[in-house]
């Protein structure tokens, strides 16, 4: 029970980000069984990028984690484009 129903609270009522994540995450890897085995290092690569500005997405309050999720992996996309152009001197 919560403080508005006249209850002690002693957990959370809303999941953290991270936990968040990982749950949206567990769906994806379904998805991720379904592939050919050749483009589940893909997935893996895109999981990987969802989760490395988890604290930003955190910080950021968003309602939906899934917007989080998709900026870390369009912004990891744009690194290693960038990345590239710089190498190949586009």
């Amino acid at each position: 029970m919560n403080s508005w129903t006249g209850g002690n609270d002693t957990g959370r009522t809303v999941p953290t980000f991270r936990v968040e994540i990982e749950r949206i995450i567990a769906r994806w890897e379904k998805f991720g069984s379904a592939l050919r085995r050749e483009e589940r290092s893909y997935l893996e690569s895109v999981i990987s990028k969802a989760r490395h500005h988890a604290s930003a997405s955190t910080y950021a309050a968003l309602i939906n984690p899934v917007e989080g999720m998709m900026l870390s992996i369009m912004m990891e996309q744009e690194k290693e484009i960038d990345m590239l152009k710089r190498k190949y001197h586009f």
